[in-house]
């Protein structure tokens, strides 16, 4: 495991962090803990030395489970990371109320890495106001959190002025080779390391987008390569290429996904990729462009939908229906998963929605959710929708 220096702290972490967004799940939806608890030990074990998790994560089940998972001396052994659920916070008195609530849950007396989630620009102006300077300076005097940060989801001009506007130590931010422009992009990458903040990579996968469904024309690009590697390793090399960047978390919750990034941190060091490299992964950004309809990275925050649109999924169908060479067994896939075929459960399809715009305010990639969800309805449930879920149910129930 290779390791990189926050600056201000001093501290060495590791450059593959634990993110816990994503953890395997049972069929009922509740968190695989026997499994799960494996996973992040195993990795810990590897010599990840940095777990993320966050107040809402998995329904507000994470933090209580890595409290447990952490338990039997594996606390001591990493820095811990969690947030402060920003868009909760109505007065000074509630960023407490939730950082103690948070020690709890996770049963230790400190946060070693404590960030102000998903912050856009109003969302800072009214955190500011309330005080969250004072409060993030008392809780590290009084040893609740170690390190002060905060994790990105805003317009690239908001980046800046919030590194700006308080003695950060670290920052959060979306990057993968398609997000360079996206939110704080390479430009704030480079703003917030010139200022000595340590900076945490989230979505390197972009929701595993760039791995999931790798269509054929990527698939040909990345096969010129000289060095032959796996989707996932183009990207990871690429994020960790940059010396600015400090740890790229993964919600890793396939064993040989954990083995598979175990294996790349050992070598992935800064400034490693060649010129021609460098220029093959550009490449291929060009080329999932042409093809992604919907830049959604699954993130959930858009999570529930009052009417039961499972709107990340559907986004992934769709952009599925453009990456693969099967729009008819793409169709079915989507009448399958998003018509309750699959847990025979209930539909959570694209026309349940009522255009309430809840989910628009939540997103990060500030997508029109509604108006992509109309154009979802208009490609994957057209002529032969309901037959195709019908299908897919009586197939379901019968294995």
């Amino acid at each position: 495991m290779l390791y990189r220096k926050v600056p201000k702290s001093g501290d060495e972490l590791s450059i593959l962090g634990f993110g816990c967004m994503r953890l395997p799940m049972k069929e009922d939806g509740s968190i695989d803990e026997d499994r799960a608890t494996k996973q992040v030990r195993y990795a810990i074990d590897h010599g990840v030395n940095y777990v993320d998790t966050a107040w809402p994560y998995h329904m507000g089940e994470s933090e209580p489970f890595l409290g447990r998972a952490l338990a039997d001396g594996y606390r001591e052994k990493v820095k811990l990371a969690t947030k402060l659920p920003s868009w909760l916070i109505e007065s000074r008195e509630d960023m407490d109320t939730f950082l103690n609530a948070q020690l709890e849950k996770l049963k230790t007396d400190h946060i070693d890495y404590y960030l102000v989630h998903a912050l856009v620009g109003d969302l800072w102006d009214k955190v500011e106001k309330l005080g969250i300077a004072d409060f993030l300076d008392r809780a590290k005097a009084e040893g609740r959190i170690g390190n002060a940060g905060f994790s990105f989801h805003g317009a690239s001009e908001d980046f800046n002025r919030i590194v700006d506007a308080y003695d950060w130590d670290f920052c959060q931010i979306q990057y993968n080779f398609l997000d360079e422009k996206n939110q704080a992009g390479t430009a704030g990458l480079e703003y917030a390391a010139s200022k000595g903040l340590g900076v945490v990579i989230m979505e390197p996968l972009r929701g595993g987008n760039l791995t999931k469904t790798v269509p054929q024309a990527v698939k040909e690009i990345w096969d010129e390569a000289r060095t032959k590697r796996s989707p996932a390793e183009w990207a990871l090399r690429w994020i960790w290429n940059h010396p600015e960047v400090t740890v790229v978390l993964s919600g890793m919750n396939e064993e040989e996904h954990i083995q598979e990034n175990l294996r790349i941190a050992d070598q992935a060091y800064p400034n490693s990729l060649a010129a021609e490299e460098l220029h093959l992964v550009k490449r291929v950004e060009s080329r999932y462009r042409e093809l992604l309809k919907v830049g959604c990275t699954g993130c959930q925050y858009c999570m529930p939908c009052p009417v039961g649109v499972n709107i990340p999924l559907c986004f992934e169908e769709y952009n599925n229906l453009y990456l693969v060479d099967n729009p008819e067994g793409e169709k079915f896939m989507y009448a399958a998963r998003l018509g309750g075929a699959v847990a025979l459960g209930e539909p959570e399809y694209a026309s349940l929605c009522v255009q309430c715009g809840q989910c628009v305010e939540k997103c990060p990639q500030h997508i029109d959710i509604p108006a992509v969800l109309e154009s979802v309805v208009e490609e994957l449930e057209g002529p032969g929708f309901e037959e195709r879920v019908a299908m897919a149910r009586e197939m379901f129930k019968k294995t």
